[in-house]
């Protein structure tokens, strides 16, 4: 898919003809991509529904006209990614969503842990929750994705816990771990849960608490990766083994 991809709210299930894209997105499109007629876009409401259409004109500097195609929807990634994040220092929380998103990562979710210097409290976290889902919104038009990864609430590590318990592989990126992510039995569907410490690690309390959910502890590599970065890392690696790469 490299045709510039563009979100709207939503779309009934097959509709196509005659269509608009006008707010935000449709400036976007007139007056920044400058799109003329004849050339291809994708319109998606980043939920999986997606359609393709044709330029067929402009109005104005913010209504882009469009000859749509058939809606169709994209089926649920197997099995399904999410990353439990640590919250890193400055805008490197703003990086690890946006790289994780490009490689394919299906939810991320934000995790206080114990070492984290970085806390959301008030308003500055619901600031820092929206630039996340920002991020993955705008992440995932540039990588042609039509379904973005879910950024949900804040976790404790005690919900952390109920998602590890809950999933069908849990891994904890930790430098305890004796085997390599790169030979885990991976399962072939479901639910993977990936645990991404914060730059101080995960406390052994924290550590305790995860095993007892069913969690175990793995090394993704022999160097040591920014917690900003490993999420991306290991779930390349993952992808790649599960054959959602292939």
């Amino acid at each position: 898919m490299t045709a510039p991809v563009f979100v709207v709210d939503r779309f009934g299930p097959g509709r196509g003809g005659r269509f608009v894209l006008d707010g935000p997105e449709g400036r976007h499109a007139v007056s920044v991509k400058r799109l003329r007629t004849g050339e291809d876009v994708v319109l998606t409401d980043g939920a999986g529904h997606w359609a393709e259409g044709e330029v067929t004109g402009t109005e104005g500097k913010d209504r882009l006209l469009l000859d749509l195609r058939e809606v169709r929807e994209e089926p649920m990634p197997t099995p399904r990614i999410t990353v439990v994040q640590a919250l890193p220092k400055g805008d490197r929380g703003e990086l690890a969503v946006e790289t994780m998103t490009e490689v394919g990562v299906d939810a991320i979710v934000p995790w206080a842990a114990a070492r984290c210097i970085t806390q959301w409290k008030g308003e500055r976290g619901a600031r820092a929750l929206a630039k996340w889902r920002a991020t993955a919104r705008e992440a995932g038009k540039q990588s042609r994705r039509v379904r973005f990864p879910e950024v949900d609430e804040p976790a404790t590590g005690k919900r952390v816990a109920a998602l590890l318990a809950e999933a069908d592989f849990a891994a904890v990126l930790h430098e305890s771990g004796m085997a390599p992510l790169a030979a885990a039995d991976l399962p072939a569907e479901g639910e993977i849960v990936l645990v991404v410490g914060p730059e101080g690690g995960v406390s052994p309390e924290e550590l305790a608490l995860f095993e007892e959910a069913g969690a175990k502890p793995y090394r993704l590599g022999p160097s040591v990766l920014r917690t900003s970065t490993a999420g991306t890392a290991a779930a390349a690696l993952l992808l790649g083994r599960t054959g959602r790469w292939s």
